[in-house]
């Protein structure tokens, strides 16, 4: 399950952008704390603390605990913008969420073991690389994990015979492919033009069209 993590944050009482330039200059990246139950409000968490908690992460869910004023905020990390000219974060959107109240997130299917069809050629490929769960925070799944020992060349694991955590359910249906063995792919390659015969004359030109020019009648 994925783990709450602790992160300080203070709340901003400047805007602009040159409140921001001083922010980032001073370590700090600015962010957003919004959610159905909270008032939306401008903070800030400390640059390297975060780089770290994303760097240590096994997952694009990350559950936080935002330590604000001397009170708690359980927060999904809904967005992270890079700079990917100058490298670091621009900004983070933070969703304020309570531990009773059910999430909607993205997880990662990930493969476990060889599948039957492998060892004929065939290929595991994943045709959703993610599934949609709905869940309380405290049972959101950093992955999920998939058995494909069993799957041969043709042949597909369906949402219906995934066996989900406790407390999680999916939200695609039943009847879906999550993984799927392709058959081996067999390249054809093209056939080498045939060699003319030994001591072949070559083919005659056809006369170009109007070429030949028509012989005059004979004088009585």
């Amino acid at each position: 399950m994925a783990k709450i993590l602790d992160l300080q944050a203070e709340v901003r009482t400047q805007s602009g952008t040159g409140a921001v330039k001083r922010m980032r200059k001073a370590g700090n990246i600015p962010a957003a704390l919004y959610g159905r139950k909270v008032k939306p409000s401008s903070i800030q968490v400390h640059g390297k603390t975060f780089s770290k908690l994303l760097e240590g992460s096994a997952s694009d869910n990350i559950l936080v605990s935002l330590k604000i004023a001397g009170e708690e905020q359980l927060a999904l990390v809904q967005e992270v913008q890079h700079d990917y000219l100058r490298g670091g974060i621009l900004h983070i959107d933070f969703h304020a969420i309570a531990a009773d109240e059910e999430i909607h997130a993205n997880v990662p299917v990930v493969t476990v073991g060889e599948a039957k069809g492998q060892k004929q050629g065939g290929l595991v490929e994943a045709i959703h690389h993610e599934i949609e769960v709905r869940c309380l925070p405290k049972d959101l799944p950093e992955s999920i994990e998939i058995d494909v020992t069993g799957l041969e060349v043709g042949q597909g694991i369906h949402v219906r015979e995934i066996t989900f955590p406790a407390g999680v359910t999916c939200h695609l249906g039943g009847d879906v492919v999550i993984v799927m063995c392709e058959e081996p792919k067999v390249e054809v390659e093209p056939e080498p033009a045939a060699a003319p015969a030994a001591g072949a004359k070559p083919a005659a030109a056809a006369p170009a069209a109007g070429a030949a020019a028509a012989k005059p009648a004979a004088k009585k």
